[in-house]
């Protein structure tokens, strides 16, 4: 095997090990630069009243981005010291973006000065043919590889409040129940 091939190889184990590694967003705070992308943050507006986020990456469902809000609001409100709270205000945004790749095995980080590998194969009644990223051939067909990526971020407005919470607002949580009932939904950072 030549020294250019071990290379490519090489490159090839090490982006498939590091694309394996990617999960979804685990709940944690938002820490630019952090190993794992996405989490939450919490501002205080007022004595009673924050501003919380939650954002996911490419692998966080828009249900457990909105769950891990709620989540968070309901630690928010406890660590405080109130019993319920309420969102005044919540939105969920949603970032779409679709990529093409017009060679479907190696990107522009593959290319070396003017080196890119080819392949021989063996074409029934055509005999050995040779493919290469640069040109077409009918037998793999020209097709780009679409890749489409959407991240979810939610943000609410939260007041907090001290005693029974009303029964007649569909907008009021008590917040140790929700703690107890999204506890076993939230997925942890490991290690």
């Amino acid at each position: 095997m030549k020294s250019h091939s071990r290379v490519v190889v090489a490159a090839m184990v090490a982006t498939m090990g590091l694309a394996s590694c990617e999960t979804a967003t685990p709940y944690q705070p938002l820490r630019p630069g952090s190993g794992a992308s996405g989490g939450f943050t919490n501002q205080r507006l007022d004595v009673n009243h924050f501003r919380v986020t939650f954002k996911g990456n490419s692998l966080t469902s828009r249900e457990t981005v909105e769950t891990y809000l709620l989540y968070r609001a309901a630690e928010l409100t406890v660590d405080n010291g109130f019993d319920w709270f309420e969102t005044v205000d919540k939105h969920t945004q949603r970032d779409k973006r679709t990529y093409v790749d017009p060679d479907p095995f190696y990107g522009p980080g593959y290319t070396w000065g003017y080196w890119r590998p080819s392949w021989r194969y063996y074409g029934g009644g055509y005999g050995w043919r040779d493919w290469g990223p640069f040109w077409g051939d009918p037998f793999w067909g020209d097709t780009p590889t679409v890749t489409t990526v959407q991240k979810f971020e939610a943000s609410a407005d939260v007041l907090m409040h001290h005693g029974p919470k009303p029964a007649d607002d569909p907008r009021a949580l008590e917040a140790r129940a929700v703690i107890a009932n999204l506890g076993p939904k939230i997925e942890r950072p490991k290690g």
